[in-house]
């Protein structure tokens, strides 16, 4: 029997929040009755989560597939979903992060990132995974926030965001030659922002200038930390 993806990582995502393991075993067992590849692929999922301590100290080279050579089908102008692929800006260490026009049911800009084809190994996609529920966790206005989720036509999981155009926190007050006030406003921003991501048991691992971007709203500047994807 077939084992959709979508479903397998629906039914991972869903596990995870189950902390007691005999209330996750019966949670499995109710989610994948009558399918067993199911069932093996969210076991699959599970086990490599288990080991996300050791997996996100690693370099993620090892985890790749031979196959990452080969070109991403996903494209600029195509279609996934509700969503338009308009310019590709990122490149990270497993996805593609793309500007994308939600057409339906609103029509607004959003970032849509998709892991790498070559890359969906177990490991790696849990990874992926873990990025979207920690984002999917948090409810902060200085934290991007995950809108949707999917999976496109070629198999290759992705998330849609918060479109944050901002620019690097350093580079924004440097620019704008703001005093050390103004500086300390901003940088207790950022630690509102990580101290929210603490209280929800998830720890950044990667806070740096260029994932702390500042933009603006209304006029005001607005921090925003971004890109949670070695977070734990």
């Amino acid at each position: 029997m077939s084992t959709p993806a979508s479903d397998a990582r629906q039914v991972f995502l869903d596990a995870l929040e189950v902390a007691d393991p005999a209330d996750r075993e019966r949670l499995i067992a109710a989610r994948c009755a009558g399918n067993p590849g199911l069932q093996a692929r969210v076991e699959e999922l599970l086990r490599a989560a288990s080991q996300a301590g050791g997996i996100l100290d690693q370099p993620l080279e090892q985890f790749v597939s031979t196959d990452i050579a080969s070109p991403i089908s996903e494209t600029v102008g195509m279609v996934i979903g509700p969503y338009k692929l308009m310019e590709q800006i990122g490149e990270g260490g497993f996805g593609l992060v793309f500007v994308a026009e939600q057409q339906q049911p609103v029509r607004r800009k959003v970032a849509l990132k998709i892991i790498r084809p070559g890359m969906n190994t177990s490991e790696v996609v849990a990874r992926f995974e873990a990025e979207r529920q920690a984002l999917a966790m948090m409810d902060h206005p200085n934290i991007a926030k995950v809108l949707d989720a999917g999976t496109t036509q070629s198999g290759l999981p992705y998330f849609v965001m918060e479109l944050v155009r901002g620019v690097p926190i350093t580079k924004y007050c440097d620019s704008n030659l703001l005093t050390p006030y103004e500086r300390l406003d901003l940088f207790i921003a950022v630690c509102r922002a990580v101290q929210h991501a603490h209280q929800k048991g998830i720890i950044h691992r990667d806070i740096k200038p260029s994932n702390v971007l500042v933009t603006r709203n209304d006029g005001a500047p607005v921090v925003k930390v971004i890109d949670f994807g070695i977070s734990r």
